[in-house]
């Protein structure tokens, strides 16, 4: 489809009814809900089919494959408006333990994707590009955001094949989240080894069909400007997207004082989000913007983020890697296995499994799958689990930003040993210490 004026319209109006579908298809088909699939997923899996690459019926533009490079900077602003500085009290053994399963996972997921690719990948396909190993955790541990993010990059450094197979290696780590996450649940429960475990009919019917009951509901936001001047919504879609538009032309100009190398969008987003911040809290007007809108802005973009992303995928990308492509994320598949069966008891102790399972949730999918797990298995949030990690989350947070800020330019510029190297000693020293 050639662009129009109305081009962003129908993609965007077309992406709305994937959406709409997906979230459909999860209320009322019970297979889907026992996978926890989320909607943004089932309606990209539709997209591809219906799309472009599947039997053609959908006219997406031939732009949707930009897209997930603009909405994850967006998605990169609203994060230090809606992060939540923690609760202040002392770092546990419980929070602790966390930090160095969470660091490790991270750290092994970056450092050993590159090292097998590297060593033993290309060996057996030749041509792959050096920086194919990031694949793993960009879609793993860092989910669809972290895959748009890092395909964007990779794509403006040369490698257009990155955002597919990022976005791919997502997709696989939901659904391996997930049909692991309950395989590992009855294997848990036959030997004992859960403490909270609640059947599936006995789960919320918000977490089963993702409807939420009337006495169930919470704001999304407050008000916290009258409407009659600017509408509450319209004031942080305005924030959003003038700092995501700040950081475009602070990424372009990046280029005059980094000389080959740009900065990427999200991470030129990101930055002048938090100059944003701090000038309000300079001006004292901070307090007019509300975290729980901003979390709001920043899921409803991921939604479409998803949508795009797998609907966007070029299925000859994939035939033409999917060997490769396959062996990296059955050893990513693997090595997330290894560490949940037997560093996981040694590892956390006490409520090992609620633990292991919550970790293993969000290192192959996303959060919201972690938080599937978790309440499967401790559904009444006995295990206090959810506060421990927010805290050990400050922990390895910006480890994560900074591998997928980092990685694309190293590896591009030949510098993936180095960087496998240092990653999986890293990974051996938070081990050992922690």
């Amino acid at each position: 489809m050639e662009f129009t004026s109305w081009t962003l319209f129908i993609d965007l109006g077309l992406a709305s009814l994937l959406l709409l579908a997906g979230q459909v298809l999860r209320a009322r088909i019970r297979v889907v809900q026992k996978l926890f699939l989320p909607a943004n997923v089932i309606g990209g899996g539709l997209g591809l089919a219906l799309g472009a690459s599947g039997l053609g019926w959908l006219p997406f533009s031939t732009t949707i494959g930009s897209y997930p490079g603009i909405l994850i900077a967006l998605i990169f602003v609203t994060l230090p408006f809606s992060a939540a500085s923690g609760p202040r009290r002392a770092l546990g053994r419980n929070v602790a333990e966390l930090f160095a399963y969470s660091t490790v996972v991270i750290l092994l997921q970056w450092g050993l994707g590159l090292a097998v690719a590297l060593g033993i990948l290309s060996v057996f396909w030749s041509g792959l590009h050096p920086g194919f190993g990031a694949i793993l955790a960009a879609g793993f541990v860092g989910g669809h955001g972290t895959a748009a993010a890092i395909g964007e990059t990779f794509g403006e450094l040369g490698w257009a094949a990155a955002g597919p197979l990022a976005m791919t290696s997502a997709t696989v780590g939901i659904l391996a989240s997930i049909i692991g996450g309950m395989a590992w649940i009855k294997w848990g429960a036959q030997r004992g080894a859960t403490h909270f475990v609640a059947p599936f009919d006995e789960l919320p019917q918000s977490l089963r069909t993702g409807l939420v009951p009337s006495d169930e509901r919470r704001p999304i936001g407050q008000e916290t400007v009258s409407a009659n001047t600017i509408d509450p919504l319209a004031l942080h879609l305005a924030l959003v997207s003038a700092a995501a538009l700040i950081g475009y032309w602070v990424a372009q100009g990046s280029s005059t004082l980094l000389g080959h190398y740009r900065l990427p969008t999200f991470c030129g987003a990101f930055l002048a989000a938090i100059v944003l911040k701090r000038m309000l809290q300079w001006l004292k007007v901070f307090h007019y913007t509300d975290a729980k809108t901003m979390v709001r802005v920043g899921g409803t973009c991921t939604d479409f983020l998803v949508i795009f992303g797998i609907a966007s995928i070029n299925i000859a990308i994939l035939v033409e890697y999917a060997y490769s492509l396959g062996a990296l994320l059955a050893f990513g598949i693997g090595i997330n296995w290894l560490l949940f069966r037997f560093w996981g008891p040694r590892a956390f102790g006490e409520l090992w499994f609620e633990k292991s399972l919550y970790t293993w949730g969000w290192t192959n999918g996303v959060m919201a799958m972690a938080i599937a797990l978790l309440r499967t298995v401790d559904p009444e949030g006995e295990s206090h689990l959810l506060d421990d990690f927010a805290l050990a989350y400050l922990g390895f947070g910006p480890i994560e930003v900074v591998l997928v800020t980092l990685t694309p330019i190293l590896v591009s510029q030949g510098h993936g040993w180095p960087l496998a190297g240092a990653a999986m000693v890293a990974a051996v020293l938070v081990f050992l210490l922690l």
